[in-house]
């Protein structure tokens, strides 16, 4: 897998799950966070977009930056994270921090998809794609991200919008690496399956 650059969303309030916060909550022993930091190892530079209350739990390599304005949402977030990209590669990760089952493997498959699009997805079992668990060109995002004007309040679908997409199906068994855990029940179900 060539070189690639991974901007994780550890924003958000985590509501759903009564207020903590989500990149922190643990599953397998591990908090989320580092699970999918984890998963995207190899990626340079690897960027969390979320609260200054996350940086003692990063690792020394992990650049830590905030959306603008704060709260505006997971666009605002991905915008925040390309340009702290830069030009230091030409594709990204675009990765949720609440995805504990996400490996290495999994972010290899979006790659290999991406050959032929400009952002490869993972769709889940109802074919919804999972948007916040996939790999762009770098170009091709900020080319639409310039369109949209003003990233905060957007919602994460428009990113797809006259963009070529690969939609990729996890062929294994066992939890998928879109799984989220937005809800307490989605919690329990991952360390079920932990």
């Amino acid at each position: 897998m060539r070189g690639y650059a991974a901007v994780v969303l550890a924003g958000g309030a985590g509501s759903r799950l009564g207020g903590p916060a989500k990149p922190t909550l643990t599953v397998g022993g591990a908090s989320m966070l580092a699970r999918v930091l984890a998963a995207a190892m190899d990626a340079v530079p690897r960027i969390v977009v979320g609260p200054r209350s996350l940086a003692p739990s990063l690792p020394p390599d992990v650049v830590l930056t905030s959306e603008e304005p704060p709260g505006g949402g997971p666009v605002a977030a991905i915008a925040a994270g390309l340009d702290a990209v830069g030009d230091q590669s030409d594709t990204v990760a675009i990765l949720a921090a609440d995805l504990p089952f996400l490996t290495a493997e999994a972010i290899a498959a979006l790659h290999t998809a991406l050959s032929t699009a400009d952002c490869a997805v993972y769709v889940d079992d109802q074919g919804r794609r999972q948007l916040l668990c996939g790999v762009w060109r770098v170009d091709a995002l900020r080319g639409w991200m310039r369109v949209l004007g003003d990233p905060a309040g957007q919602p994460v679908r428009r990113l797809v919008t006259g963009l070529a997409v690969a939609e990729v199906v996890w062929p294994a068994d066992g939890p998928p690496p879109w799984y989220d855990c937005d809800t307490q029940s989605d919690l329990a179900q991952a360390r079920e399956w932990t």
